[in-house]
């Protein structure tokens, strides 16, 4: 039995959901030592909000392109 070779559009899609996949687990684990550190050295709670607005803007630019290749994996 042969294992058939994926196309470029597979390994394109690949890549793009680990691109995904990384974002949010960077993002993830960004925002959670950013808030530790920022407790520990009392930052203004304005630091807080927008570490909490960049991590947000990430998760939606995840939310957004999963979504994405979801629907283009479906049309194919």
């Amino acid at each position: 039995m042969t294992a058939r070779k994926p196309s470029d559009k597979d390994l394109a899609f690949t890549r793009r959901m680990r691109l995904v996949g990384a974002m949010i687990a960077g993002t993830t684990l960004l925002w959670i030592i950013f808030g530790e550190v920022g407790r520990q050295y009392n930052w203004d709670g304005r630091y807080a909000l927008l570490i909490d607005l960049a991590a947000i803007a990430a998760y939606v630019w995840a939310l957004t392109n999963a979504w994405m290749l979801w629907r283009k994996r479906r049309e194919t």
